[in-house]
């Protein structure tokens, strides 16, 4: 991995948990790693609840707009995590991949976003202690 390990979250729509991931792991990592995030069926915008739950928790993702999954950005990433959604990269040697098993956000209202946000928070802070541990004060 560089000084600054970089990590693609991948999710079809990059419209819920893929944007919620990036958004913690820019949250609790700062500018630590290098955070992307996209689908290969990019939905047309972030989903509401999503952008709702986020908000409960002081992160503002309304600005973020789904992106198209390129090859160029599994190349450039360290880790490419998808997110339960049955989407795959484009594998490259020398890459770390995993898969979070997430229930998807999509139609759901806040109130079930909720626990989805709480686990991808959880899971963003073990990738956090493995990748780019906060310096020793």
């Amino acid at each position: 991995m560089a000084d600054k390990p970089s990590v693609l979250f991948v999710c079809v729509h990059n419209a819920g948990r893929s944007q919620m991931a990036a958004a913690w792991l820019t949250h609790l990592a700062g500018d630590r790693v290098e955070v992307r995030s996209a689908g290969s069926n990019p939905g047309s915008a972030v989903n509401p609840a999503a952008v709702e739950a986020m908000a409960e928790v002081g992160i503002d993702i309304s600005a973020e707009t789904p992106k198209i999954l390129t090859i160029d950005a599994v190349k450039e990433s360290d880790v490419c995590i998808t997110m339960g959604c049955g989407d795959t990269c484009p594998v490259f040697p020398g890459k770390r991949y995993l898969d979070w098993k997430l229930e998807d956000p999509a139609g759901q209202g806040v109130e079930a976003v909720r626990p989805i946000r709480d686990e991808i928070k959880s899971l963003v802070e073990g990738l956090i202690a493995e990748i780019a541990p906060a310096p020793a004060a």
